[in-house]
């Protein structure tokens, strides 16, 4: 019965997820993979927006089989638009990760809820529960 259900195109994917929050990077997106990401905590909020840099996460969503696979990374947003993968400040992981698996659990029941797909932490994933 399993081969008779069918995957969920790529544009019903991409509704569903930008239903999560405002995380989807839908212009990096492709079909089988996603870009999502989430700046938790300014560095310098004193600087004029243009110049802030953002502490937070980000996750490479591919699709595995019958799953997706979800590899978060967490470090620092720059100027340039480039996340950077450095070791958080001891003061903003707990709002990092607080965001992080808020988003992690809306992730897994849409995907469930909506398309009978589960998601599996990536072996290389940084831990944030």
């Amino acid at each position: 019965m399993s081969d008779l259900i069918k995957s969920p195109t790529h544009y019903r994917l991409l509704s569903s997820l930008r239903s999560i929050g405002p995380y989807l990077r839908e212009p990096q997106c492709v079909d089988g993979s996603y870009l999502f990401d989430c700046l938790s905590v300014c560095v310098n909020d004193k600087k004029s927006p243009e110049k802030r840099e953002f502490w937070g996460w980000w996750l490479e969503l591919q699709k595995q089989g019958t799953c997706y696979q979800a590899l978060y990374r967490t470090g620092l947003y720059d100027t340039t638009g480039d996340w950077l993968d450095e070791e958080l400040p001891k003061n903003v992981v707990g709002d990092v990760n607080r965001t992080q698996e808020e988003f992690h659990n809306k992730l897994v029941e849409t995907m469930k809820s909506e398309f009978d797909i589960q998601i599996e932490l990536h072996e290389e994933s940084v831990e944030f529960v």
